[in-house]
Protein backbone atom coordinates (compact mmCIF):
# COMPACT_ATOMS: atom_id res chain seq x y z
CA UNK A 1 0.00 0.00 0.00
CA UNK A 2 1.26 3.64 -0.80
CA UNK A 3 0.02 6.78 0.38
CA UNK A 4 0.83 10.49 -0.07
CA UNK A 5 0.20 13.74 2.40
CA UNK A 6 1.14 17.21 1.62
CA UNK A 7 1.01 20.12 3.87
CA UNK A 8 1.30 23.92 3.50
CA UNK A 9 3.93 25.88 4.92
CA UNK A 10 2.52 29.39 6.55
CA UNK A 11 3.46 33.48 7.15
CA UNK A 12 2.72 34.54 10.10
CA UNK A 13 0.81 37.84 9.70
CA UNK A 14 0.35 39.12 13.30
CA UNK A 15 1.29 37.94 16.71
CA UNK A 16 3.97 35.82 16.36
CA UNK A 17 5.39 34.66 19.65
CA UNK A 18 2.33 34.68 21.83
CA UNK A 19 1.87 30.97 20.85
CA UNK A 20 4.73 29.74 23.35
CA UNK A 21 4.74 28.54 26.33
CA UNK A 22 4.79 30.07 29.64
CA UNK A 23 3.10 33.28 28.20
CA UNK A 24 0.42 31.34 26.48
CA UNK A 25 -0.06 29.45 29.83
CA UNK A 26 -0.11 32.56 31.92
CA UNK A 27 -1.90 35.14 29.78
CA UNK A 28 -3.11 33.41 26.40
CA UNK A 29 -1.91 34.21 23.19
CA UNK A 30 -3.44 35.06 19.30
CA UNK A 31 -1.90 34.79 16.10
CA UNK A 32 -3.43 35.50 12.67
CA UNK A 33 -1.07 33.15 10.10
CA UNK A 34 -2.07 32.46 6.42
CA UNK A 35 -1.05 29.13 4.34
CA UNK A 36 1.07 29.75 0.87
CA UNK A 37 2.22 27.35 -2.29
CA UNK A 38 5.18 25.76 -0.46
CA UNK A 39 4.81 22.60 1.26
CA UNK A 40 5.68 19.60 3.42
CA UNK A 41 5.45 16.34 1.64
CA UNK A 42 5.28 12.69 2.96
CA UNK A 43 5.21 9.36 0.79
CA UNK A 44 4.55 6.30 2.88
CA UNK A 45 4.95 2.73 1.48
CA UNK A 46 4.04 -0.36 3.56
CA UNK A 47 6.58 -2.84 3.32
CA UNK A 48 6.18 -6.86 3.28
CA UNK A 49 9.67 -7.13 5.68
CA UNK A 50 11.07 -5.51 9.03
CA UNK A 51 13.45 -2.86 7.66
CA UNK A 52 12.41 0.41 8.00
CA UNK A 53 13.84 2.95 5.31
CA UNK A 54 13.46 6.87 5.81
CA UNK A 55 14.25 8.98 3.11
CA UNK A 56 14.91 12.90 3.27
CA UNK A 57 15.46 14.05 -0.34
CA UNK A 58 15.90 17.55 0.55
CA UNK A 59 18.58 17.08 3.14
CA UNK A 60 20.16 13.75 1.05
CA UNK A 61 19.92 11.89 4.04
CA UNK A 62 18.60 8.06 4.09
CA UNK A 63 18.52 5.73 7.61
CA UNK A 64 17.88 2.23 7.20
CA UNK A 65 16.76 -0.06 10.33
CA UNK A 66 15.48 -2.85 11.22
CA UNK A 67 11.34 -1.97 13.10
CA UNK A 68 10.44 -2.75 16.37
CA UNK A 69 7.92 -0.69 19.19
CA UNK A 70 10.65 1.76 19.69
CA UNK A 71 12.54 3.50 16.98
CA UNK A 72 15.91 4.83 18.56
CA UNK A 73 15.97 8.45 18.44
CA UNK A 74 19.68 9.39 17.32
CA UNK A 75 19.74 12.74 15.80
CA UNK A 76 19.18 10.81 12.00
CA UNK A 77 15.38 12.37 10.99
CA UNK A 78 14.07 11.66 14.30
CA UNK A 79 11.03 13.55 13.62
CA UNK A 80 9.62 10.35 11.52
CA UNK A 81 10.73 8.07 14.14
CA UNK A 82 8.55 10.34 16.48
CA UNK A 83 5.28 10.23 14.46
CA UNK A 84 5.97 6.24 14.44
CA UNK A 85 6.89 5.89 18.00
CA UNK A 86 3.73 7.82 19.30
CA UNK A 87 1.28 6.18 16.99
CA UNK A 88 2.37 2.82 18.11
CA UNK A 89 2.00 3.75 21.87
CA UNK A 90 -1.21 5.49 21.58
CA UNK A 91 -2.97 3.96 18.51
CA UNK A 92 -1.53 0.08 18.36
CA UNK A 93 -0.34 0.56 14.86
CA UNK A 94 1.34 -2.70 13.19
CA UNK A 95 4.81 -3.06 13.84
CA UNK A 96 6.25 -3.74 10.06
CA UNK A 97 8.29 -2.03 7.89
CA UNK A 98 7.74 0.48 5.94
CA UNK A 99 9.31 3.50 3.37
CA UNK A 100 8.89 6.79 4.06
CA UNK A 101 10.23 9.63 1.49
CA UNK A 102 9.92 13.41 2.65
CA UNK A 103 10.42 16.81 1.28
CA UNK A 104 10.16 20.41 1.99
CA UNK A 105 9.87 23.08 0.01
CA UNK A 106 11.82 25.07 2.20
CA UNK A 107 15.08 24.22 4.67
CA UNK A 108 15.19 24.04 8.04
CA UNK A 109 15.36 27.56 10.09
CA UNK A 110 13.12 29.30 7.48
CA UNK A 111 10.74 30.60 9.77
CA UNK A 112 8.11 28.98 7.46
CA UNK A 113 7.09 26.22 10.30
CA UNK A 114 8.95 24.13 7.88
CA UNK A 115 9.57 21.06 11.02
CA UNK A 116 6.01 21.08 12.15
CA UNK A 117 4.78 21.16 8.69
CA UNK A 118 6.72 18.02 8.20
CA UNK A 119 5.58 16.56 10.94
CA UNK A 120 1.74 17.02 10.05
CA UNK A 121 2.81 15.84 6.81
CA UNK A 122 4.09 12.35 8.12
CA UNK A 123 1.39 12.04 10.46
CA UNK A 124 -1.55 12.43 7.68
CA UNK A 125 0.24 9.73 5.82
CA UNK A 126 -0.08 7.31 8.80
CA UNK A 127 -3.13 8.14 9.87
CA UNK A 128 -4.44 7.83 5.63
CA UNK A 129 -2.50 4.31 5.78
CA UNK A 130 -4.01 2.68 9.21
CA UNK A 131 -7.34 5.18 8.76
CA UNK A 132 -6.91 6.24 12.24
CA UNK A 133 -9.86 8.16 13.62
CA UNK A 134 -8.77 11.20 13.83
CA UNK A 135 -9.90 14.57 12.76
CA UNK A 136 -8.53 17.81 11.86
CA UNK A 137 -7.71 19.27 15.66
CA UNK A 138 -6.41 15.61 17.19
CA UNK A 139 -3.71 15.71 14.48
CA UNK A 140 -2.54 19.07 14.70
CA UNK A 141 -2.67 18.56 19.02
CA UNK A 142 -0.69 15.63 18.36
CA UNK A 143 1.96 16.31 15.79
CA UNK A 144 2.38 19.19 18.87
CA UNK A 145 2.76 16.58 21.48
CA UNK A 146 5.50 14.61 19.23
CA UNK A 147 7.58 17.82 18.73
CA UNK A 148 7.24 19.32 21.87
CA UNK A 149 7.12 16.37 24.71
CA UNK A 150 8.60 13.02 22.93
CA UNK A 151 11.26 14.60 21.30
CA UNK A 152 11.42 17.72 23.31
CA UNK A 153 11.95 20.64 20.34
CA UNK A 154 11.43 24.04 21.61
CA UNK A 155 8.40 26.06 19.86
CA UNK A 156 5.04 27.38 19.85
CA UNK A 157 1.44 25.81 18.63
CA UNK A 158 0.43 28.02 15.59
CA UNK A 159 2.61 26.00 12.85
CA UNK A 160 0.93 22.53 13.54
CA UNK A 161 -2.91 24.10 13.53
CA UNK A 162 -1.92 26.24 10.26
CA UNK A 163 -0.29 23.19 8.29
CA UNK A 164 -3.51 21.15 9.49
CA UNK A 165 -6.60 22.96 8.84
CA UNK A 166 -4.88 25.72 5.83
CA UNK A 167 -5.74 29.06 4.55
CA UNK A 168 -6.34 32.40 6.73
CA UNK A 169 -6.92 32.07 10.37
CA UNK A 170 -7.02 33.85 13.63
CA UNK A 171 -5.79 31.20 16.46
CA UNK A 172 -6.70 31.38 20.21
CA UNK A 173 -4.37 29.67 22.36
CA UNK A 174 -4.88 29.06 26.20
CA UNK A 175 -3.96 27.32 29.20
CA UNK A 176 -3.60 23.44 29.18
CA UNK A 177 -3.12 23.80 25.44
CA UNK A 178 -6.52 25.46 24.50
CA UNK A 179 -6.68 26.43 21.20
CA UNK A 180 -9.24 27.34 18.67
CA UNK A 181 -8.62 27.97 14.78
CA UNK A 182 -10.71 30.75 13.38
CA UNK A 183 -11.42 30.60 9.84
CA UNK A 184 -11.70 34.16 8.00
CA UNK A 185 -13.77 34.88 5.44
CA UNK A 186 -11.98 37.41 3.41
CA UNK A 187 -12.73 38.79 0.39
CA UNK A 188 -11.72 37.42 -2.27
CA UNK A 189 -10.37 40.92 -3.53
CA UNK A 190 -8.72 41.92 -0.51
CA UNK A 191 -6.42 38.87 -0.96
CA UNK A 192 -5.76 38.90 -4.39
CA UNK A 193 -4.34 42.58 -2.82
CA UNK A 194 -2.53 41.39 -0.06
CA UNK A 195 -0.64 38.49 -2.14
CA UNK A 196 0.19 41.32 -4.80
CA UNK A 197 1.77 43.50 -2.47
CA UNK A 198 3.23 40.76 0.13
CA UNK A 199 6.90 40.76 -0.36
CA UNK A 200 8.65 36.89 0.63
CA UNK A 201 12.06 37.18 0.92
CA UNK A 202 14.53 34.97 1.54
CA UNK A 203 17.20 35.89 3.50
CA UNK A 204 19.41 32.62 2.20
CA UNK A 205 20.14 32.28 6.05
CA UNK A 206 18.96 30.08 8.42
CA UNK A 207 18.81 29.89 11.89
CA UNK A 208 18.13 27.26 15.31
CA UNK A 209 14.93 28.93 16.70
CA UNK A 210 15.16 27.03 19.64
CA UNK A 211 17.68 29.24 21.32
CA UNK A 212 15.76 32.46 20.72
CA UNK A 213 12.74 30.41 21.84
CA UNK A 214 14.59 29.93 25.43
CA UNK A 215 15.33 33.32 25.62
CA UNK A 216 12.13 34.32 25.18
CA UNK A 217 10.36 31.99 27.40
CA UNK A 218 13.08 32.89 30.48
CA UNK A 219 11.77 36.20 30.02
CA UNK A 220 8.62 35.63 30.88
CA UNK A 221 9.62 33.12 33.74
CA UNK A 222 11.55 35.71 34.99
CA UNK A 223 9.30 38.47 35.00
CA UNK A 224 10.57 40.41 32.35
CA UNK A 225 8.24 43.52 32.01
CA UNK A 226 9.23 44.74 28.75
CA UNK A 227 9.46 41.15 27.25
CA UNK A 228 6.08 40.37 28.52
CA UNK A 229 4.38 43.67 27.30
CA UNK A 230 5.90 43.56 24.20
CA UNK A 231 3.90 39.98 23.73
CA UNK A 232 0.86 41.78 25.31
CA UNK A 233 1.00 44.57 21.91
CA UNK A 234 1.71 41.48 19.47
CA UNK A 235 -1.56 39.62 20.71
CA UNK A 236 -3.31 43.45 20.25
CA UNK A 237 -1.38 43.22 16.76
CA UNK A 238 -3.01 39.84 16.04
CA UNK A 239 -6.48 41.35 16.94
CA UNK A 240 -6.01 44.84 14.88
CA UNK A 241 -5.01 42.71 11.72
CA UNK A 242 -7.86 40.75 11.74
CA UNK A 243 -10.32 43.37 11.46
CA UNK A 244 -7.85 45.25 8.74
CA UNK A 245 -8.48 41.99 6.46
CA UNK A 246 -12.41 41.86 7.31
CA UNK A 247 -13.08 45.08 6.69
CA UNK A 248 -10.77 45.60 3.58
CA UNK A 249 -8.37 47.98 4.50
CA UNK A 250 -5.55 46.95 2.96
CA UNK A 251 -3.62 50.10 3.40
CA UNK A 252 -3.17 49.74 7.24
CA UNK A 253 -1.51 46.60 6.36
CA UNK A 254 1.92 48.09 6.22
CA UNK A 255 1.46 49.88 9.37
CA UNK A 256 0.67 46.92 11.13
CA UNK A 257 3.12 44.98 10.11
CA UNK A 258 5.54 47.66 11.42
CA UNK A 259 4.12 48.04 14.60
CA UNK A 260 4.40 44.46 15.21
CA UNK A 261 7.86 44.07 13.95
CA UNK A 262 8.92 46.88 16.85
CA UNK A 263 7.66 44.73 19.42
CA UNK A 264 8.99 41.69 18.28
CA UNK A 265 12.18 42.99 18.50
CA UNK A 266 11.70 43.68 22.03
CA UNK A 267 10.31 40.32 23.14
CA UNK A 268 13.64 38.29 23.23
CA UNK A 269 17.87 39.05 22.05
CA UNK A 270 18.69 37.27 19.07
CA UNK A 271 15.45 37.93 16.85
CA UNK A 272 17.41 40.80 14.73
CA UNK A 273 20.95 41.42 13.93
CA UNK A 274 22.42 44.31 11.80
CA UNK A 275 21.66 41.87 8.26
CA UNK A 276 17.89 42.19 9.45
CA UNK A 277 17.66 45.49 10.48
CA UNK A 278 19.63 46.35 6.55
CA UNK A 279 16.80 44.03 4.90
CA UNK A 280 14.09 45.50 6.99
CA UNK A 281 15.67 49.69 6.04
CA UNK A 282 16.46 48.70 2.29
CA UNK A 283 12.37 47.92 1.89
CA UNK A 284 11.13 51.15 3.36
CA UNK A 285 13.18 52.90 1.63
CA UNK A 286 12.52 51.59 -1.17
CA UNK A 287 8.61 51.79 -0.93
CA UNK A 288 7.31 49.05 1.81
CA UNK A 289 5.41 50.05 4.85
CA UNK A 290 6.09 47.61 7.27
CA UNK A 291 7.37 44.18 7.16
CA UNK A 292 8.68 41.59 9.82
CA UNK A 293 11.34 37.88 10.54
CA UNK A 294 9.00 35.31 9.95
CA UNK A 295 9.14 32.89 12.77
CA UNK A 296 11.10 33.11 16.14
CA UNK A 297 14.02 35.04 14.25
CA UNK A 298 17.63 35.29 13.30
CA UNK A 299 17.19 34.47 9.77
CA UNK A 300 15.59 32.57 7.54
CA UNK A 301 12.65 34.39 5.07
CA UNK A 302 11.17 37.93 5.80
CA UNK A 303 7.83 39.66 4.39
CA UNK A 304 7.62 43.38 3.23
CA UNK A 305 4.24 44.88 2.49
CA UNK A 306 4.50 46.80 -0.29
CA UNK A 307 1.10 49.28 -1.89
CA UNK A 308 0.46 50.26 -5.11
CA UNK A 309 3.35 49.45 -7.43
CA UNK A 310 6.41 49.55 -5.09
CA UNK A 311 7.05 45.77 -4.78
CA UNK A 312 9.26 45.93 -8.23
CA UNK A 313 11.53 48.50 -6.59
CA UNK A 314 11.52 46.45 -3.25
CA UNK A 315 12.23 43.55 -4.89
CA UNK A 316 15.16 45.56 -7.02
CA UNK A 317 16.37 46.65 -3.73
CA UNK A 318 16.40 43.57 -1.62
CA UNK A 319 18.47 41.95 -4.50
CA UNK A 320 20.99 44.08 -4.70
CA UNK A 321 22.19 43.38 -1.42
CA UNK A 322 21.48 39.58 -1.58
CA UNK A 323 19.19 36.98 -0.52
CA UNK A 324 16.13 36.17 -3.39
CA UNK A 325 12.38 36.88 -3.66
CA UNK A 326 10.21 33.88 -3.61
CA UNK A 327 7.07 33.94 -5.86
CA UNK A 328 3.89 32.44 -3.95
CA UNK A 329 0.25 32.47 -3.62
CA UNK A 330 -2.05 31.92 -0.40
CA UNK A 331 -3.86 28.74 -0.37
CA UNK A 332 -6.82 27.75 1.23
CA UNK A 333 -6.56 24.07 2.36
CA UNK A 334 -4.82 22.25 4.51
CA UNK A 335 -3.36 18.64 4.92
CA UNK A 336 -4.52 16.63 2.28
CA UNK A 337 -3.44 12.85 1.96
CA UNK A 338 -4.85 10.31 -0.37
CA UNK A 339 -4.00 6.35 -0.97
CA UNK A 340 -2.74 5.00 -4.28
Amino acid sequence: MMVRCKAPLRIGLAGGGTDVSPYTDQYGGAILNATISLFAYAFLKLRDDHHVVLKAMDKQEEVNIEVSPILRLDGNLDLAKGVFNRLVKDFNIPIRGFELTTYVDAPPGSGLGSSSTLVVAILGAFVEAFKLPLGEYDIAHLAYSIEREDLKMAGGRQDQYAATFGGFNFMEFGANDKVIVNPLRIKEKVLFELENNLVLFFTETSRLSSSIIQKQQDNVNNNVLSSIDAMHQLKEQAILMKEALLKGEVNQIGEILHFGWQQKKAMAQGITNDSIDLYYETAINAGATGGKISGAGGGGFMIFYAPENHKFNVIRSLEKIGGKVLPYQFVQYGMVSWGL
